[in-house]
């Protein structure tokens, strides 16, 4: 009859030692990090296709200030909405002005966003070190073991081995987690500036060209 050598992860955390408490601060850390910042982006909506439309239109009829009333209560929960109030109330600046005043407003949202990345980043760097820290640690005890036993078997030497590695895989594991969060999160924010460069872009040029176009009129008259 076969002995089941199946574990739990409390038997296999405390077979770990003593490196698997950092390492249980790294994956309590990662996971709270990864759950606050996606219902962050979740509750920050990143669209702003439709709402470039509107503004665009509102410039387009020469009325940009009437877009701000539909702008306003959507900044909140919009980071499009914020950058765009923010084109909407320095519509009146020149050019390059304007485009300094949104490049401000859009780098703080963006910064907001990626609150927080940093760390998933350190964790997914410093969790696989702190695991093969752990497993040379456990290596050290275990060739101890083969040196104060007066006979050696496999068996000594497998199950400090066995031991030692723990500490790796679960440090690997957490990275892994910390890292592909960190590269899936990013993916969402950096599609966002893009965007968002590219509508506020647009329609730069397009208040420009409305500019333009009522300052020769005015010259006309």
């Amino acid at each position: 009859m076969e002995t089941s050598t199946a574990f739990s992860l409390l038997d296999l955390f405390k077979m770990g030692g003593i490196f698997m408490w950092p390492l249980l601060v790294f994956s309590v850390a990662a996971m709270a990090i990864i759950i606050d910042r996606v219902l962050y982006l979740f509750r920050h909506k990143l669209q702003i296709s439709e709402l470039a439309s509107i503004v665009l239109n509102a410039i387009q009829k020469g009325n940009i200030n009437d877009s701000a009333a539909f702008l306003e209560p959507a900044a909140g929960k919009s980071m499009g909405a914020r950058v765009l109030l923010a084109l909407v109330h320095h519509s009146d600046l020149h050019e390059d002005r304007l485009e300094k005043a949104v490049e401000t407003e859009a780098l703080g949202c963006i910064h907001s966003l990626e609150s927080g990345f940093n760390f998933l980043t350190a964790i997914g760097s410093l969790a696989p070190l702190t695991g093969f820290l752990g497993t040379v640690s456990g290596m050290i005890g275990a060739f101890r073991s083969i040196a104060e036993a007066t006979e050696v078997n496999a068996q000594i030497v497998a199950n400090g081995i066995y031991e030692a590695l723990i500490t790796t895989v679960f440090g690997l594991i957490i990275a892994i987690i910390a890292m592909s969060a960190h590269y899936i999160l990013t993916s969402f924010v950096d599609r966002f500036a893009i965007r968002t460069e590219q509508a506020c872009s647009e329609l730069i040029t397009a208040l420009s060209k409305g500019n333009t176009h009522a300052a020769t009129g005015a010259h006309a008259d």
